[in-house]
């Protein structure tokens, strides 16, 4: 049985579909999903339609995501936000214009449902984003910067490697968790397209909003899989590029 963690989905279901082929997923895997499973590409509805069947037949844990929440809010409150129109929301908007009412609802359903963290018993913590208290997850005092935050993977990345986790200057909250997986902030913002390691931290998002690919991972051998990058398999369309 294995531990697999996926990264940022945005609307990307060819790619979904890929991963799970490419990792051999079988019932016995724990997935673990970090969230933004909608806006960029043309399938947000269809990627959650897929994420509710899969529950069915394999342990998920569901992580909330900032688009994830966006969506939430215009589904359930008819809430309109330029800003996710600009961030792929519009996609998505369209999108929906062809999924009746009673989906609706389940997919309002399942984006209630999501978790803000998912701590395991190796004290590994798979987050969306971050978390900026410095005493932990279960000291935030604002839940939405559990998928929001970009101050964890921003300090992991510009750490001082001769600094030693003992150090006095080390910081905190790279010290409380052995392992922490998010994703929100691509890896291809530094010329990446594969997971990322830095301090504790696992980057997991590696653009399939944009130009790069979806991935999978084992979290306990770091062998990972990936799809093709999403401009290639949605040609005719723009995602968040």
């Amino acid at each position: 049985m294995r531990t697999l963690v996926i990264g940022d989905i945005h609307g990307g279901l060819r790619a979904l579909h890929q991963i799970i082929e490419r990792a051999k997923v079988t019932p016995e895997d724990t997935l673990i999903f970090l969230g933004d499973y909608v806006d960029g590409w043309s399938q947000s509805p269809q990627v959650i339609d897929y994420l509710i069947q899969l529950k069915t037949t394999n342990n998920c844990i569901f992580i909330r995501g900032n688009h994830d929440e966006l969506l939430l809010h215009w589904l359930k409150d008819s809430k309109d936000n330029l800003m996710w129109y600009k961030h792929g929301g519009e996609a998505t908007v369209t999108a929906y214009q062809n999924v009746n009412d009673t989906t609706k609802q389940l997919h309002i359903d399942f984006l209630l449902s999501l978790d803000d963290y998912y701590l395991d018993e190796k004290n590994r913590l798979f987050v969306h984003a971050g978390f900026t208290n410095m005493n932990g997850v279960e000291y935030e005092f604002y839940p939405k910067l559990f998928y929001w935050d970009r101050t964890l993977w921003e300090t992991a990345l510009a750490l001082d490697r001769s600094i030693k986790p003992n150090d006095l200057l080390y910081p905190k909250r790279l010290t409380l968790y052995d392992e922490v997986y998010i994703g929100h902030t691509p890896v291809t913002r530094i010329g990446k397209t594969e997971p990322l390691q830095m301090a504790c931290v696992w980057n997991v998002d590696t653009g399939a909003a944009f130009k790069g690919p979806l991935t999978i991972m084992d979290v306990d051998t770091k062998e990972f899989w990936q799809s093709e990058p999403l401009n290639n398999l949605y040609f005719d369309e723009k995602g968040r590029n």
